[in-house]
């Protein structure tokens, strides 16, 4: 029997199960234009490791039911975001391991999805399994990427305003010489 050569771009999902295939890989952080708009402006993507990633079909019998689709996706990805703390580049490790169930149609998505626990995806003949990874690893990016110990002291902003008030609280009032030469002199007769 002849294999199938599986294309990660055009997968059809279905066949894939069907032959319990697999199929991974490596590809440059830049080439995922989404994550890589999330870099550090000082640590481009293009300066990242490689992503790393592994996709395998599975088809599950079930008794009395209908055989169901699974895709297994497992991805690895450091990226180099701004720590909102010290405004420097913080490597976050981003490791993923996902499992999808294929349903037929969006309709059947839709009236599954609220009673179970799984991803589900509608079956299509074509699945872009990159443009898959890429969603899986936004939706795995931290909301607040910070350093656990920053590398540099953080300096607190100064606020014009402020600085002018704590100036003004430190200079001798202009007419305080004055009261006291007055205090001095004591009461006039």
């Amino acid at each position: 029997m002849k294999e199938h050569q599986y294309s990660p771009a055009k997968l059809d999902v279905a066949a894939f199960a069907r032959d319990g295939a697999s199929l991974s890989g490596e590809l440059p952080a830049a080439a995922l234009l989404r994550l890589a708009d999330a870099a550090a402006p000082e640590a481009p993507a293009s300066a990242w490791p490689a992503v790393t990633w592994q996709v395998t079909g599975e088809r599950r019998e079930l008794r009395g039911g209908e055989a169901q689709t699974w895709l297994h996706l497992e991805a690895q990805a450091t990226v180099r975001l701004t720590c909102q703390r010290c405004l420097q580049p913080v490597d976050e490790l981003i490791a993923l391991s996902h499992s999808f169930r294929f349903v037929k149609d969006e309709a059947e998505a839709l009236s599954v999805d609220p009673e179970s626990e799984e991803d589900l995806l509608a079956l299509t003949r074509s699945l872009d399994v990159i443009e898959l990874l890429e969603d899986e690893l936004l939706l795995s990016l931290p909301l607040v990427p910070r350093h656990e110990q920053c590398p540099q002291p953080l300096v607190a902003p100064v606020d014009p305003a402020l600085q002018e008030q704590e100036l003004a609280e430190e200079r001798p009032h202009p007419f305080a010489a004055l009261a006291a030469l007055k205090k001095q002199q004591g009461p006039k007769q």
